[in-house]
């Protein structure tokens, strides 16, 4: 496979295959991008959409986010999971009005300064919302890659799959380009394609019932209906759980996410 046949194999697909009409891909606005990427983490396109457009149906700009209270904006984040996501979105927004004059930053480097967001968001955000010749791996793109580059290989490091992505990286077209590719290797996926576990990167996901997720989302669940004792909130799941869910109500409490007064937990003000 020559970088030049990989571009025209994955571009024809998007002219004919491409998912246009995605709300985040009808806008530049970084603010957007930011909330899409950060909801798109671990989480299927499918769920996402009516998530996003609800959110910013309620926070359509950074200031009115930052404006929000936390407990807000986890009751808009309920059902989507991996709540810590919506509490460093949140903190994103605040650090954004407060040291930026409530402008999302352009350069990579300054985006990385924001909290929650690392070397992928960064440059996902600088693409998407500014078209920056800046060059990332995501799940997509990994599988595209080893599918194509690393098919008879094990154990591909993801700094191998970024020397191919900068090969084959069209200058001046990253918006179109990551669309394309990220269409193109979730195509590979629903076609059957798992490559992934190729990847030094690759972890196996956990099962969710009985895991750490399903104790945190249901006790902020519980929460999001208003102030909730210990005693109920370490039974919601039976008493074989009870042990699990005071672990994670220790921990949801250091990460800021619940709070506790007049012996009753609840989300933060």
């Amino acid at each position: 496979m020559t970088p030049k046949r990989f571009r025209s194999l994955v571009q024809t697909h998007y002219a004919k295959h491409g998912r246009y009409d995605l709300p985040w891909r009808t806008t530049t606005d970084p603010y957007k991008i930011l909330v899409s990427e950060i909801m798109l983490q671990q989480t299927q396109v499918e769920r996402v959409i009516s998530f996003y457009k609800a959110f910013l149906k309620d926070f359509p700009t950074v200031r009115a986010l930052a404006q929000a209270s936390l407990a807000d904006v986890l009751l808009h984040w309920q059902g989507l999971g991996y709540n810590r996501r919506a509490k460093m979105l949140h903190e994103a927004a605040k650090t954004v009005v407060r040291e930026h004059s409530g402008r999302m930053p352009v350069s990579v480097e300054t985006l990385e300064t924001l909290p929650g967001i690392g070397h992928y968001t960064a440059r996902a955000v600088a693409a998407f919302a500014h078209n920056q010749d800046v060059v990332f791996v995501e799940t997509n793109l990994r599988t595209a890659v080893i599918h194509h580059f690393f098919s008879n290989e094990e154990q591909v490091s993801d700094a191998e799959v970024l020397l191919i992505l900068e090969k084959v990286f069209p200058k001046g077209d990253a918006r179109a380009w990551y669309s394309a590719l990220m269409d193109y290797g979730s195509f590979l996926k629903r076609s059957g394609i798992r490559v992934n576990a190729k990847s030094k990167t690759y972890t196996k996901q956990s099962t969710f019932t009985g895991s750490d997720r399903e104790a945190r989302g249901g006790i902020l669940k519980a929460l999001s209906k208003g102030p909730q004792t210990e005693l109920y909130l370490t039974g919601i799941l039976g008493p074989d759980r009870s042990e699990q869910l005071t672990l994670q109500l220790q921990t949801l409490s250091k990460e800021g996410l619940i709070e506790r007064k007049r012996n009753k937990y609840q989300l933060p003000a």
